[in-house]
């Protein structure tokens, strides 16, 4: 094999810079990452997109002992689909014995039982719910079942989940089929979150997002993470940002006891005040620079408590999520057109639905702002983000709104309230 452009980074930012690199594009997902001697990993990147990674920023997000450049490796880097075949095959190996000692002949209807993919949480594997469905697993007894799946998949844990609870909370509907605890750690760009796989879900999606947050100058400033969940926007601002102080506000229990956890175990929990319940309850006005709003698909509820929590003096920044729906590409008869030229005019198409939307925001944000402060504010769109796609036409951005009060309304404001 020839030799593979590859980001290294440290092994305790591994993944985070992983997930980074696939949902920008760049990451060359037929090959498997490599591990070194010296605790390094090496990320194997698309050679096409080494212009378009940002070196200076990666590193800038991550900590300041972080190893983080390009290389060309040497090593063998193994194919993907090679090392999918390897675990396959492992696990199938294994249940064919497991079977064969209880009488019990292999067949493709059991081949196609098993989990086609699963989610790992360090030593904890969570399997998916169209699996091992088959009555003829329980004749091994379902004890040797969870321990021969384990021992396939090189784990300790194992859990399945089915879809997830209308409980106002997302809840999962996880059950653990082997383990003594339900904890689980991930360690993203130098931050610790632990949670129970039981009772919240980790976003892998927003790990571009996490990142942009990380290389926010928050230092002195105050913020406001309305939907702080187990702190996926709360500990960057924290940790990277230096946010002076940061007020996270949760409804879910379950969800406000791991972030308690998160903030001591990253030694931020004095610089967070954590609000539990409905946010749109807080008393809270007057005193936030930034304003997280990280809900999706919508966060419309959260919109005007956050208008509250602004300065009213100086304003800040509001920071909103939004699911946004761009229409179907029409298509015509006729020669097919260059790919190329169909996904530039595709991204186009997108982004003029994304403006329309976030100068819609900013219209209705001015007005909220009036109705809470009796003062006219000015808005201006700073920056949207694009943060992941859940279909060819459905998008997770972030528009970047900042909003000042207009000079010499404030003595207006007072003497009409």
């Amino acid at each position: 094999m020839d030799d593979v452009p590859c980001l290294r980074v440290s092994k305790c930012h591994a993944q985070y810079f992983r997930r980074f690199l696939q949902s920008k594009g760049f990451l060359d997902t037929s090959l498997c990452l490599y591990k070194d001697s010296d605790e390094t990993i090496y990320l194997p990147l698309l050679k096409a997109s080494l212009s378009e990674v940002d070196l200076q920023s990666l590193k800038t997000s991550a900590a300041s002992d972080s190893v983080c450049d390009i290389v060309l490796s040497q090593f063998p880097l193994q194919l993907m689909k090679e090392r999918g075949r390897t675990h396959t095959n492992k696990l199938e190996k294994i249940l064919q014995e497991l079977l064969e000692s209880h009488g019990e002949g292999w067949t493709e209807e059991l081949r196609a039982d098993l989990p086609r993919s699963f989610q790992r949480h360090g030593d904890l594997v969570l399997l998916g719910e169209n699996c091992f469905t088959l009555p003829l697993w329980k004749k091994c007894g379902l004890q040797h079942l969870w321990d021969a799946v384990a021992k396939g998949l090189g784990a300790k844990r194992l859990a399945i989940m089915s879809r997830i609870s209308c409980d106002g909370f997302r809840s999962p509907r996880v059950t653990m089929l082997l383990g003594e605890h339900s904890w689980v750690k991930h360690v993203d760009n130098g931050i610790s979150y632990e949670f129970d796989v039981t009772k919240c879900m980790f976003s892998f999606g927003n790990i571009t997002e996490k990142l942009r947050v990380a290389r926010f100058d928050c230092r002195g400033e105050t913020v406001v993470d309305l939907y702080a969940g187990i702190g996926y926007f709360t500990l960057p601002y924290l940790v990277h940002a230096q946010a002076g102080h940061v007020h996270a506000c949760e409804w879910n229990p379950a969800a406000v006891e791991a972030l308690k956890k998160n903030l001591r175990s990253n030694g931020v929990s004095d610089r967070c005040s954590v609000h539990q319940g409905d946010n749109r309850q807080l008393q809270l006005c007057d005193f936030a620079d930034h304003v997280n709003l990280g809900l999706i698909p919508s966060s419309e509820e959260g919109w005007l408590t956050a208008c509250r929590m602004l300065r009213r003096k100086t304003g800040g920044v509001l920071h909103i999520h939004q699911n946004i729906t761009s229409p179907l590409p029409v298509t015509t008869a006729g020669p097919a057109h260059n790919s190329d030229t169909q996904r530039v005019s595709r991204r186009s198409a997108d982004g003029e639905v994304w403006q329309a939307w976030a100068e819609d925001a900013a219209r209705r944000i001015s007005c909220l702002l009036l109705e809470v402060t009796c003062a006219h504010w000015r808005t201006n769109i700073q920056h949207i983000e694009h943060v992941k796609s859940y279909a060819p036409h459905v998008h997770h951005i972030v528009l970047d709104l900042e909003c000042r009060p207009s000079c010499g309304d404030e003595t207006n404001a007072d003497r009409i309230c």
